[in-house]
């Protein structure tokens, strides 16, 4: 299995499906997990130009932030809560 590498400044469509097409979201609060999730690890590191949470899968549109623009050290401080 290849894995592919996320590059600086690039946009990427990421997306994920339930196994065998089943259901991720159950109830309206895993909606807002789900994001806050989302908030805590991609915003730090990348930008959210549009999304999508359906019943079984999600979609994302973001753009890597230039290397540059990442605060590691916020980042790894967020990531230790």
């Amino acid at each position: 299995m290849k894995i592919e590498t996320l590059e600086f400044g690039y946009f990427y469509h990421i997306y994920n499906r339930g196994n065998n097409s089943g259901t991720i979201f159950f109830e309206e609060k895993n909606y807002n997990y789900f994001l806050q999730l989302l908030s805590k690890y991609i915003v730090p590191i990348g930008e959210i130009y549009a999304y999508c949470l359906l019943k079984n899968h999600f979609h994302f549109l973001i753009k890597l932030k230039d290397e540059s623009e990442i605060s590691y050290e916020r980042f790894c401080i967020l990531n230790d809560k």
